[in-house]
């Protein structure tokens, strides 16, 4: 039965969303239907109503009864304002298909409901920890970050993921996936892109890309690009003060460029702005989002892409510094912009796209362009006839056991052995009674940190002894940056292991045979830094001088290694998931083979391309 529903329900999907496929060309134009159908809606719509068409709110994926305030709010602002789409933010998979089944409701014109889902539909669709027991309450299928999708060299892998994600996000009611990143990050010290990057090579970049686009769009879901012209190449946080990349136009276009020209030539569908500043595009200070010399010259008319532009979220301080919100809307509209992400205010949001009109700044028919695009697309995923989700049916769909069997042989292969001095890897070749410590260094936060990693490890170290170590958070107003011109400084997260703690670990790896350091900080956040955590060195250091082998292992930050003392192995993993977790567990063990290669160059480390290969002691197929 499981079989007929789900196969039923792609056939729907696939009917639905036929024009949604890539091809060269076919970015937004709808034919036929498509646009009959835009144009009869566009013509019943107000200037205002056009204007709510262009403006997106952030909506939390959260469960929430009828009659909550929250959702009150929400609801009473899609059908007053007549908004036209959303993007949607964390949930379990159910409470989400609830929710945009309930927002649709509420909508006048069928919303197109977008979401950030760069590692899968589990980027924003998990159900989270029970607390206090930490139990994990499941969630959609979640796959590494996109470096350790590059670390596989796989496009095959890269497709799958992509068609997995369109699949699983379509059966929530999410229509546009805001990825796949494809920023190139050549700089290790980026502390908001990192392993969202499929990594510093804009070729290999540009392969993943396209071919995680194809799957994505091949299976009834628009794909954007994000973040143009290219978030990699600097070191400041656009969620926090205006980014900068001072490279040249000659380097800008065979490196920042080169991956969206080639989802461009793909047929892309969206592509999302970056809230910075490049001299070499625009010599105004103003950053890319609300320049019409990046957005329409460069990417309408050089590159020629003729599909939904979507601003990055309004309300990140590179993109609203000192400016009200008003002026930053009007702003985004004249860059070329058609949808306006995540506005502070919403009604002021719509109020100044139509004062933009009514003052000649742009005109009506400007706002008639974005909104047509966005009704073709709304036609092309088949909303003007279904705009509801099956419920019922998300469990057929959704990290069913093949879609989790494809996240598990990615993982896998993504497992990247950067060093191996003593040649301790696999770990099989120890005795099982050996003295084995695991060290787990996580925020708070990270509930899940060293659970699966540390089961897996057990099974053959009976006797492994765990601890896991929680930094504290301290603000560091040094490390911070200008901000949006203003000479102001924002003060930064630093976390740092207390030295009572690194006393209390090092106590707790007395006697042991091998240690095993493992860091569940910096893949990449709003917040994040690339540096390693405070007092991580300091514990290295100690465990080395006191004769232990340490075994050091990053289930996110890539660059982690670069600013500690060298150690024995070093083993990259990509993701904090309970899927890498067991997959670097099985690697270290040999119950998997490892054949991951860099996609980046560590400084002082590890050249780009370094990765050893170590063949699995325990035969079994990794093919779903």
């Amino acid at each position: 039965m499981v079989t007929r529903l789900r196969g039923a329900a792609l056939v729907l999907l696939a009917a639905a969303t036929t024009a949604c496929a890539t091809g060269q060309g076919n970015q937004t134009i709808g034919s036929g239907g498509d646009a009959a159908w835009a144009d009869s809606v566009l013509s019943t719509l107000s200037l205002r109503d056009k204007a709510a068409q262009m403006v997106w709110p952030w909506i939390l994926g959260d469960y929430t009864a009828v009659d909550n305030a929250a959702w009150t709010r929400v609801e009473k602002m899609i059908r007053e304002q007549k908004l036209g789409g959303a993007i949607i933010s964390v949930g379990g998979p159910i409470d989400i298909a609830v929710k945009t089944n309930a927002l649709q409701r509420a909508a006048t014109v069928p919303l197109l409901i977008g979401a950030d889902l760069e590692t899968g539909a589990a980027f924003r669709a998990r159900g989270g920890y029970f607390i206090p027991n930490a139990i994990d309450l499941g969630g959609a299928t979640a796959f590494p970050y996109n470096m350790g999708i590059g670390a596989t060299r796989d496009t095959a892998l890269a497709y799958q993921m992509g068609r997995i994600t369109a699949l699983e996000g379509r059966a929530l009611g999410i229509h546009m996936a805001f990825a796949p990143v494809l920023d190139v990050n050549n700089n290790p010290r980026n502390p908001v892109i990192s392993a969202r990057s499929f990594g510093e090579d804009p070729r290999l970049v540009a392969r993943m890309g396209v071919a995680f686009i194809r799957g994505i769009q091949d299976n009834g879901m628009l794909a954007t690009a994000k973040h143009f012209p290219g978030h990699g190449d600097t070191e400041q946080n656009s969620h926090l003060e205006l980014a900068r990349v001072t490279a040249s136009r000659a380097r800008l276009d065979s490196v920042e460029l080169y991956p969206f020209a080639e989802a461009v030539k793909a047929g892309v569908r969206g592509v999302m702005t970056f809230h910075g500043y490049l001299p070499a595009l625009d010599t105004t200070h103003t950053a890319a989002t609300f320049s019409p010399k990046v957005m329409n010259d460069l990417l309408r008319t050089q590159m020629g892409f003729k599909g939904i532009l979507v601003t990055d979220a309004l309300d990140m301080n590179g993109a609203l510094g000192t400016a009200t919100m008003a002026e930053v809307t009007q702003l985004a509209v004249a860059a070329g912009n058609d949808v306006l992400l995540m506005p502070t205010d919403v009604p002021t949001a719509i109020d100044a796209v139509v004062a933009g009109v009514r003052s000649g700044r742009f005109t009506e028919a400007r706002i008639n362009e974005s909104v047509r695009k966005l009704l073709v697309a709304k036609h092309q995923m088949g909303l003007d006839r279904k705009r509801y989700v099956d419920v019922e049916a998300v469990r057929t769909l959704v990290a069913d056991s093949s879609n989790l069997a494809y996240a598990r042989v990615v993982a896998e292969r993504a497992i990247t052995l950067v060093r191996d001095a003593d040649n301790l890897v696999p770990f099989s070749r120890l005795p099982r009674t050996s003295k084995v410590v695991s060290l787990s260094i996580a925020p708070r936060a990270e509930l899940s940190a060293g659970t699966t990693f540390n089961a897996e490890l057990q099974r053959y170290f009976p006797q492994l002894r765990t601890q896991v170590l929680t930094p504290e958070t301290v603000f560091d107003a040094t490390a911070g940056a200008a901000s949006g011109g203003t000479g102001a400084y924002i003060a930064s997260p630093v976390p740092r292991l207390l030295p009572s703690v690194v006393e209390n670990a090092l106590r707790a790896a007395d006697g042991s045979d091998l240690v095993i350091v493992s860091s569940y900080f910096g893949a990449s956040s709003s917040t994040a830094t690339m540096s390693a955590t405070g007092g991580l060195a300091e514990l290295i250091d100690g465990l080395q001088k006191a004769g232990r082998k340490v075994v050091l292992v990053s289930f996110a930050n890539p660059y982690l290694a670069q600013d500690l003392p060298a150690t024995p192995v070093f083993l990259e993993a990509w993701s904090a998931s309970p899927l890498s977790q067991r997959a670097a567990a099985h690697g270290l063990l040999g119950l998997a083979p490892i054949t991951g290669q860099l996609p980046v160059s560590i400084p002082a480390v590890a050249p780009y391309g370094t990765g050893l290969r170590r063949d699995s002691t325990a035969a079994r197929s990794l093919t779903p």
